[in-house]
């Protein structure tokens, strides 16, 4: 893992995780000017006009005492293939581990605006707003509108996230992880939070939960979101007797759609054949429905297993 030395903005590579040493990390979108681990070498950094978000991490994070920064633009070399799949598997991890986490709402200018902001509509940053022990939320002054604690209702609001997930950490549940916790909502309600959002590369909507559901997969850019999104839930299924991953719905999204007439989607082409002769969803925004959807499991619940005939369920 590479840290940003918020003093010198010089990178410091640890092998070691559990050696490592506090520090903060930022949540942001991404914008046409990021600053690469390449460009941290560059005399002209400061022209680009993501490196402002950068410098203000660091600032901000030394007057809370902590020396290093971790940011996802600079931080991984994206060119290696191997890396990237690792740094995206560790996501969550990484972000719940730090000891600090700065949300940075660039198109947000006071508290008010908060529900506008295209920070609560990106895929990634569903798990950076869970994940950390708390969320500091900065405008785009770099003015701070407050925390996710409390934000918690605001928040609750816009995302459909329960604040008992969003105040966990701060109510210090004893777990040292908020894993619990997630892993006590139903696997439906998880994915109907990432329903109304959106990423760049379309299979990024499937690795951007990995987190979620204490998953880890090979990345396959180029598979599609339709394949990569099934092949999460073949993942969840392993170690899941949680029924409610079965109760997606294309009305939520395609309530007037008819065979002849096909819609187009962020994540491709929907045909409601396909559904039909499926029983996974090929994207979260068929769980839109389902944020209020829970799950009671048996003490003898066994997984729901994949075969090559289909669905193996114990009701």
């Amino acid at each position: 893992m590479r840290l940003l030395s918020a003093n010198s903005l010089q990178l410091h590579q640890f092998n070691d995780e559990g050696r490592l040493p506090p520090y903060a990390i930022l949540s942001h979108t991404w914008g046409d000017q990021e600053v690469s681990l390449s460009d941290l070498e560059s005399d002209n950094i400061s022209l680009k006009s993501g490196f402002r978000k950068i410098e203000q991490a660091c600032k901000q994070a030394l007057i809370d005492g902590l020396e290093f920064v971790w940011v996802d633009t600079c931080c991984i070399d994206k060119g290696s293939s191997a890396e990237l799949s690792e740094a995206i598997n560790s996501m969550f991890r990484w972000y719940e581990c730090a000891s600090a986490c700065y949300a940075y709402l660039e198109d947000v200018h006071w508290q008010p605006g908060l529900k506008g902001s295209r920070w609560f509509a990106r895929g990634w940053t569903l798990q950076e707003l869970i994940a950390p022990n708390e969320v500091y939320f900065y405008n785009s002054e770099w003015k701070t509108i407050g925390t996710r604690t409390e934000l918690c209702s605001c928040i609750e609001e816009i995302t459909s996230i329960n604040q008992d997930v969003l105040t966990a950490h701060h109510r210090n549940l004893g777990h040292g992880t908020i894993g619990p916790l997630l892993a006590s909502k139903s696997v439906a309600q998880r994915m109907a939070w990432a329903a109304n959002r959106e990423t760049t590369r379309p299979e990024d909507m499937a690795y951007s939960l990995l987190g979620l559901f204490d998953i880890h997969m090979p990345l396959i850019y180029g598979e599609g979101v339709n394949k990569a999104f099934t092949r999460l839930q073949a993942e969840i299924l392993r170690d899941s007797a949680d029924h409610s991953i079965l109760a997606w719905s294309t009305e939520s999204h395609i309530s007037t759609i008819t065979v002849d007439q096909p819609q187009s989607t962020p994540g491709g082409p929907i045909d409601p054949r396909d559904h039909v002769a499926v029983a996974l969803a090929t994207q979260p925004k068929l769980f839109a429905l389902c944020k209020n959807i829970a799950t009671i499991l048996a003490s003898d619940a066994r997984p729901i297993e994949m075969t090559s005939r289909g669905l193996k369920i114990d009701l």
